[in-house]
């Protein structure tokens, strides 16, 4: 199943290791993870400035994403049925 994560962004679930919120950046260690991870090219934006929201860590990426942590885990709970 994929999980989709803001601007036409869509990721594998189970390739998703975690999702935080943008106010966990302020601890001193996930400061320099995401710093580490700019400066190795793997964080992905796809917010408005502004607008980001959350943290979505993948095995591939960082994707800095407009919506919420809590909308992100709703929705990768959701199971459609057709």
């Amino acid at each position: 199943m994929f999980l989709h994560l803001g601007r036409n962004v869509v990721v594998l679930k189970k390739d998703i290791i975690a999702i935080l919120g943008v106010r966990t950046a302020q601890a001193d260690a996930t400061k320099e993870f995401i710093e580490i991870a700019g400066d190795e090219g793997f964080i992905k934006n796809i917010y408005k400035k502004n607008e980001e929201k959350s943290f979505v860590i993948t095995t591939r990426d960082i994707y800095i994403s407009p919506i919420s942590c809590s909308t992100l885990k709703k929705r990768s709970e959701k199971i459609f049925s057709f």
